[in-house]
């Protein structure tokens, strides 16, 4: 730590001794509503006094803040110029000196290219731009995917994306490049969300109209973050509009939703804004009755954000967000009345943005809370306890820094954090509580020289409670020439914090969160270890035309001391683990198309994932010290198709997904189980029915196929617009299997056809 402060010293020093070159740096803004313009280009080229270039130019992108930096610039007359498609450029001459130059830009919306120009610049993100596992993505990518709601969620988007594996429609659970989903870190606004998915699976914490953007990392992470050794999914959430006050409503057959935003004390207050966002579903009320069956879930979601500019170089905001799920699943419970799962999440953060006057230097500052809270047992009444309840939160502070240093970024930081776990099972009564703290700090420099981009990082991740200590290297490297780009990245990660599932029921969605536990291996011998895993990707990007783009990305991760439930006679939940190894093997490929009008996407996975577990029983049982198995999550083969465009004024949307079938455990027969260990009378007495399984996940699931149309129009009504939806989903109505029940041999399927219809109406001062 001391080495870290030591460096930051020294990079806060050469500033000073470098104040003789110039740093134009700002926020590019849209004039109408204030808010941050994200990919706005600024171009910066030195003139002569006739206003003649007289070098090479150089820019910089905007930010999710809308904060662009072009640094290391001789002192002189320049150019600049700040575009944004579908807004009027902007053009300016200034001169610099040495030191830092403010320098905001607010654009105007060109009405003459609005209409089409827009379109084509949200969706130049796209599908296909994934470069060294990152994938970039925006509000208007997730609006092309048919769902049944007026308005998009990240959720349906990212069941689009190649390598990412889920359960279906019920559940809320994805699988990210042969990972579990305790092991994706997901954050909004840098608060860690550890169930962001409600339990049907269109829906998310995460709806378009929140969103500033969101990056999904499905592997080869850089030093930044850590604590998870699967994926990172990094959301941010948008400002409020800072010029008016604006509100719409939308009310669907599975969720209703209102949204309100606006300027706070605008006379008194001249930048400072506030987002409030509530859903509730009314899929009882709605989707349930228009298809004639039970669909039990209730869930919902509250999102309310303040932000504002303390200062010209100064930002703050409080964010929060508070979900809560309910749902018969359908586990398994020996004939009983089916069990209900209920979780709630609920995170409170403050953001800190600085930019200091006389340093090209960027500065973040993260304090948050966060909490799920989980239970599963019969549904709730006054006399009714959960059999099971499990619980994880955690207070962090974290501080992230960037200097720029012309054709080079230092990117590190430092974090410390309080974890609290508790977890009680099978009504014993008696919960298990734990406490520990973390810490750490990274160090990530990144260079670039004419087309090739290189990034190192090293992140030290320590427990002190525990004397562990874990040095984690990451590598990035980007090679562009001409319409090819050349991307790898790789690294080391660690997972302190597992959650724990039995996966032969894969209808089973509840979690106990639980620091690494003791495992058994086959001689019988305990070990602690952590989760740790190795990553390693390449790919290859080509842009043949403006309106195409083709890209491959191969994968391997190489998963160690994974903690997976103990293989017993008797099928219940438990928390007595045993070690695995695993590897995931897999390539992912898209082609995406971008016309006037018409926008396509085809993605292509192919992945394996395979489990070796080492247990003391499994000798007895199987003959073999080694279980090797395909896990559940392991779908070998995954296609989408999706197409969408305007005719007539009405955007059409059709989405096709494909999904070779996932491995299960077959159910041999049942018998009736009693226990040595407890006082047992065959006279009196029948044991316990139990279940008989065949070896685990030695069969697989039929093939999962379904398509999704829509058709929406918005109307524009003066001070307010109306957007009408129609959609059909699983249109031609496939049987696609959930699971089966092995104690009743009962198929339960997916959705069934399902026709929506929505409305949204939006209003502005």
């Amino acid at each position: 730590m001391r080495r870290f402060l030591s460096l930051a010293l020294a990079l806060l020093a050469a500033h000073g001794a470098t104040a003789q070159t110039a740093t134009l740096r700002g926020f590019v803004t849209d004039a109408s509503d204030g808010q941050p313009l994200v990919g706005a280009t600024v171009v910066v080229a030195e003139v002569d006094a006739a206003g003649a270039r007289i070098g090479e130019p150089r820019g910089s992108a905007a930010d999710t803040d809308g904060l662009y930096v072009v640094s290391r610039l001789a002192p002189g007359r320049y150019a600049v110029q700040a575009s944004f498609v579908g807004f009027a450029t902007s053009r300016d001459t200034l001169t610099l000196e040495g030191g830092v130059r403010p320098y905001d830009l607010a654009l105007v919306p060109g009405a003459e290219e609005l209409e089409t120009a827009v379109v084509r610049a949200e969706r130049s993100s796209g599908a296909a731009r994934v470069t060294a596992g990152v994938q970039s993505i925006n509000p208007a990518d997730i609006d092309l995917i048919p769902t049944p709601d007026v308005s998009g969620d990240l959720a349906s988007y990212l069941t689009t994306t190649p390598g990412v594996v889920t359960t279906g429609d019920r559940g809320g659970q994805l699988f990210i490049r042969g990972g579990e989903p305790s092991q994706n870190l997901v954050l909004l606004d840098g608060m860690a969300i550890y169930q962001p998915f409600h339990v049907l699976g269109f829906y998310s914490a995460f709806p378009s109209d929140l969103l500033a953007g969101a990056d999904l990392y499905a592997g080869g992470y850089p030093a930044r973050f850590g604590g998870q050794i699967s994926s990172v999914l990094d959301v941010q959430s948008r400002t409020g509009n800072k010029e008016e006050i604006a509100a719409q409503g939308s009310i669907a057959p599975f969720v209703s939703a209102a949204l309100v935003e606006g300027p706070v004390l605008k006379r008194f207050l001249d930048d400072v804004s506030f987002i409030g966002s509530a859903r509730a579903s009314v899929v009882e009320q709605g989707a349930s009755r228009i298809v004639g069956q039970e669909l039990p879930y209730t869930f919902g979601d509250l999102f309310a954000k303040v932000h504002g500019s303390i200062t010209p170089n100064a930002q703050l905001s409080f964010t929060g967000l508070r979900t809560w799920d309910r749902a018969t699943i359908g586990e398994d419970t020996g004939g009983l009345v089916p069990e209900e799962i209920r979780y709630t999440n609920t995170a409170l953060g403050t953001r800190f943005l600085y930019l200091p006057a006389q340093a090209p230097l960027r500065a973040e500052i993260l304090v948050n809370v966060s909490e799920l809270a989980s239970e599963q047992g019969a549904r709730r009444t006054d006399e009714t306890r959960p059999s099971r309840t499990s619980s994880v939160g955690r207070i962090s502070a974290e501080v992230n820094l960037t200097n720029y240093l012309g054709r080079a970024d230092l990117h590190y930081g430092a974090f410390a954090r309080t974890n609290r776990l508790r977890s009680t099972l099978d009504f014993s009564g008696v919960p298990t509580r734990e406490f520990f703290t973390e810490a750490g700090a990274y160090v990530e420099p990144e260079l670039r020289l004419g087309g090739l981009a290189v990034q190192g990082g090293l992140r030290l991740h320590f427990f002190p409670s525990d004397s562990r200590t874990y040095l984690e290297p990451r590598a990035r490297v980007v090679w562009n020439a001409g319409v090819h780009q050349l991307s790898a990245a790789g690294g080391r990660y660690h997972q302190e914090v597992i959650g724990v599932n039995d996966r032969r029921d894969v209808a089973n969605v509840f979690t106990a969160w639980t620091r690494a536990p003791a495992l058994r291996g086959a001689d019988g011998e305990t070990t602690e270890s952590i989760a740790s895993a190795w990553h390693a990707l390449a790919g290859y990007k080509v842009t043949p035309a403006p309106w195409v783009e083709l890209v491959a990305e191969g994968y391997y991760k190489a998963l160690d001391n994974l903690p997976v439930a103990e293989w017993t006679a008797f099928p219940r939940f438990t928390v007595n683990l045993q070690p695995a190894t695993g590897e995931v093997l897999g390539l992912d490929s898209r082609v995406e198309l971008r016309l006037r009008d018409v926008y396509a996407y085809l993605g292509y996975g192919l992945s394996r994932v395979l489990y070796d577990a080492q247990g003391p029983n499994l000798q007895l049982w199987y003959g073999e010290e080694t279980l090797r198995f395909n896990p559940p999550h392991d779908r070998r083969h995954q296609l989408t198709a999706l197409v969408s465009g305007t005719v007539m004024g009405v955007e059409l949307a059709a989405r096709w997904q494909f999904g070779s079938g996932l491995p299960y455990t077959q159910a041999l027969g049942f018998d009736t189980f009693v226990d040595p260990s407890q006082p047992f009378n065959p006279f009196r007495e029948d044991g316990t029915p139990r279940v008989v399984y065949a070896r685990p996940f030695n069969a697989r699931l039929p093939t999962f196929h379904r398509l999704d149309l829509s058709a929406e129009r918005t109307f524009d009504l003066g001070a307010a617009s109306l957007t009408a939806q129609a959609a059909l989903i699983n249109a031609y109505d496939r049987a696609n299997l959930f699971y089966y029940d092995t104690f009743t041999l009962r198929r339960v399927d997916q959705l069934p056809i399902i026709p929506s219809f929505g409305v949204k109406v939006a209003f502005n001062d």
